[in-house]
């Protein structure tokens, strides 16, 4: 299963590079390690996720606004959120391979494979009693599971131990006791665990001795925190509301591989919300469901999404957790929800000098408010769209096809225009129904090769529909529609081919799938 799933990996990142989606950066120079640029497809395919995020955040909460906030900040804000003085990972090398991994997460991946083995052994018990199996019973009493639980406890408490205290010297020995072996060397030669800074650092100034060090941003938060009096009291806005933001950060990672999964340079989807203090896990609680539930009207299989709630919580949470997404390299992080308690904005106060509270006119008071945050990662989004949506199909007549199954409001291209010859006016007429849908719908006009090669090339880049111009055009007005699923085709009369695509590619449609 896991070659599998490796070969579906392999091809994916492949087509992704023949069909314009995603290329290595500076490829003619060999590349730049974990940056990649996104093509003429992959452009538009990425935007249409953020329209999706977007919308699902400005339009359907009246409570929430947008921001854009500068890349460059103040270098205090960076000391004022932690990041300069704390914003590290555990770093260890296997000797052997010489490859570099997160400390944490070599643990976090052996809890993950002691959680698989409890579900193998419930799946087996399952087949063997059938419908009398007792799911709770059987991981209530089973001796076996109750192994691995206890096992998984003892190593979440001494991770959980080791990050609090940075113990690097106690997280190689649990390394050391969970036998985790390097997955490419298969050796357990590691060197001691360090610390390893994730900023990014600059200078900003026109002469040498007159230059400042700033930093690359992080993470896309702390433009929202330094902004919240602004769009606070240039809004109106009253507690609880949101603001939202699309934006660039930048990480120095350890690891920094798996395609687009563990990018240097990544895209940032953030929603931070302040809420009155003591409210803050009710509203943790509605992020998570309501963000789960825009996750699946996505129809990517509910089965790839679950929560994932987090041990080792960050120093400024009192509650996190990640939805994740089974990837082909298993289910891993693909949003994070956290609660932030008041810690941001009592630290920027604290630094800047500024008095960063709300008056509550409800209450008679002011307060620095709660922030519950909600962030995923546009790459990530990008990749389990791609992943998911990949399908290589053997048809009836014997042949094959390669098609990405994308959402129909995401997809990059939604009409392909094909007259079905160059001649006899087809091209013109094509040229025509093009001009009228150009305007509302990405609309991609093609005339050379066979038909069939066409729909090919159509399939493989997500194309959902593709109207066919012929002969039969000329004489009766009426075109073929072909869709890109099930390969079906219609005789359409040009007239309400407009509003017929429209409608089905309207982002609407899964917006409101979300509200029921």
């Amino acid at each position: 299963m896991a070659i599998q799933e490796d070969n579906l990996f392999k091809n994916v990142i492949s087509h992704a590079k023949e069909y314009g989606f995603i290329f290595p950066s500076s490829e003619i120079y060999d590349g730049l390690s974990a940056v990649y640029d996104y093509g003429q497809n992959g452009a538009e395919l990425k935007n249409n996720i953020k329209e999706y995020w977007w919308k699902f955040m400005t339009l359907l909460h009246d409570n929430i606004v947008g921001i854009d906030a500068a890349i460059f900040m103040h270098p205090t804000t960076w000391k004022a959120s932690g990041h300069v003085d704390a914003f590290n990972d555990p770093m260890v090398d296997n000797k052997d391979s010489k490859k570099r991994y997160r400390a944490d997460v070599l643990i976090e991946d052996a809890i993950a494979k002691m959680e698989d083995k409890i579900q193998k052994e419930v799946e087996k018990a399952a087949k063997r009693f059938g419908d009398s199996f007792d799911r709770e019973m059987f991981l209530n009493t089973n001796p076996r599971v109750a192994e691995y639980k206890q096992k998984i406890d003892e190593t979440n408490s001494r991770l959980k131990s080791t990050m609090g205290t940075s113990d690097m010297a106690g997280m190689k020995k649990l390394i050391e006791d969970l036998e985790i072996a390097d997955p490419i060397s298969g050796t357990k030669n590691w060197t001691d665990v360090r610390q390893f800074n994730l900023m990014f650092s600059t200078e900003m100034g026109s002469l040498a001795d007159e230059t400042n060090k700033i930093y690359l941003r992080p993470e896309t938060a702390q433009g929202i925190f330094v902004n919240f009096l602004n769009v606070q009291k240039t809004g109106r806005m009253k507690i609880p509301f949101g603001i939202a933001q699309i934006g660039k950060a930048f990480r120095n990672e350890i690891v920094a591989r798996q395609f687009i999964f563990r990018m240097r340079e990544f895209e940032q989807m953030e929603m931070q919300f302040f809420v009155k203090p003591g409210e803050e896990m009710k509203w943790y609680e509605f992020w998570k469901e309501k963000r789960m539930k825009w996750h699946k009207a996505l129809a990517l299989g509910d089965e790839n999404y679950r929560y994932h709630n987090h041990l080792n919580l960050a120093h400024y949470a009192n509650a996190a957790c990640d939805i994740q997404f089974n990837f082909p390299m298993g289910f891993k992080e693909l949003e994070g929800i956290h609660s932030r308690t008041d810690f941001d904005l009592k630290s920027h106060e604290k630094y800047s000098g500024k008095r960063l509270q709300y008056f509550d006119s409800e209450d008679n008071q002011s307060y620095i408010p709660y922030v519950v945050e909600t962030s995923v990662g546009l790459d990530r989004m990008f990749l389990s769209i791609l992943t998911k949506s990949y399908t290589e199909e053997k048809l009836q007549d014997g042949s094959e096809r390669v098609v990405l199954r994308i959402p129909v409001p995401l997809a990059p291209v939604k009409v392909a225009i094909l007259p079905l010859v160059k001649k006899d006016g087809l091209p013109e007429k094509a040229t025509e129904i093009m001009n009228e849908l150009k305007y509302d719908l990405r609309c991609f006009y093609e005339e050379k090769d066979a038909i069939g090669k066409r729909y090919r090339r159509q399939d493989a880049i997500g194309t959902p529909y593709c109207v066919t111009i012929d002969h039969q055009t000329l004489s009766d007005d009426t075109v073929t529609i072909r869709d890109r699923d099930t390969m079906k085709q219609e005789r359409v009369k040009i007239g309400d081919v407009k509003s017929q695509l429209i409608e089905a590619c309207s982002i609407n449609n899964i917006l409101r799938n979300i509200e029921r």
